[in-house]
């Protein structure tokens, strides 16, 4: 039998990885208009001078996200899981995010069915660990962070939910990318003084709320897949930045506990193979 990372066995985490791969479609389709030298910013209507604040702020935001070297961030987030019968469940997840411009990142997941993962791009090579499932798969890095976060979520259909966050290109897929932009309000994010963004795309809405001041980092974000069935929403809340964290060798280290077996990513099956394996499902995590 051919063992890969896999989808859930269980229906209720089937569920899971349909709404969660959803989170990947705009870094995959961004990662598409880039390659093709597609812009996009003759279609952004006449701005109002409200507009036009707010597409700053949000570019604000996107260009110190982009600049900066390294971070850790905590965040919670939930998902909408569209039934055949039309209700929504959503289900969630926390996850903390450690990134080391220019080439290494560490994603610490746990979801709430308490299912734990981890994946790490050491700077060499691509790890990822299921504890639940008692795997875990590897594969050399094809580069830099940009390249890397791409290849696995477009190339490799693994999750990384708001990925497109994690790239140094993040201002100019925004500017390309979003149709419009209003301001809302001004607000506070618990106990953040925050600006409420709503922004419009041509398959997915969000509602971003940026801090306001010299670190304009995101404090929460809500995304709407409005082409998709039901209209599905994804939302993160950002918790305990850190813009200097301790980060060493260590923290990017690729070591796999004992005990687990390893296995291969499904979308690096010969396409005969994956077909007869009943776990080779693209989007798996």
């Amino acid at each position: 039998m051919i063992l890969t990372i896999k989808t859930y066995g269980r229906a209720a985490r089937a569920m899971w990885i349909s709404a969660s791969l959803l989170t990947a479609a705009p870094l995959a389709q961004s990662a598409t208009a880039q390659e093709e030298g597609t812009t996009d910013a003759a279609n952004v209507a006449a701005e109002s001078p409200s507009q036009a604040e707010a597409r700053a702020i949000l570019m604000r935001m996107a260009n110190f996200l982009a600049s900066a070297q390294s971070f850790r961030v905590n965040l919670r987030s939930g998902y909408d899981a569209v039934q055949a019968s039309g209700q929504k469940i959503e289900f969630g997840e926390y996850r903390t995010v450690t990134m080391g411009r220019p080439t290494r990142l560490r994603v610490e997941g746990q979801r709430s069915d308490g299912a734990s993962t981890l994946v790490v791009l050491t700077g060499q090579e691509i790890v990822l660990v299921d504890f639940d499932s008692k795997v875990y798969a590897t594969t050399p890095q094809p580069g830099p962070l940009d390249t890397s976060i791409v290849y696995f979520v477009r190339d490799l259909g693994m999750r990384l939910p708001l990925a497109a966050l994690l790239l140094s290109r993040l201002p100019a897929d925004l500017q390309d990318r979003v149709r419009s932009v209003n301001y809302v309000e001004k607000t506070s994010i618990f106990g953040v003084a925050s600006h409420h963004l709503a922004a419009r795309g041509d398959t997915v809405d969000f509602q971003v709320w940026i801090a306001d001041g010299d670190k304009p980092l995101p404090q929460r974000i809500v995304l709407t897949y409005k082409t998709a069935v039901g209209q599905p929403q994804y939302w993160a809340q950002f918790m305990d930045w850190d813009l200097e964290p301790k980060i060493d060798d260590a923290t990017f280290s690729g070591h796999v506990p004992d005990g687990l077996q390893k296995i291969m990513f499904a979308a690096q099956l010969p396409h005969k193979q994956a077909a007869r394996a009943p776990s080779a499902r693209k989007g798996a995590k």
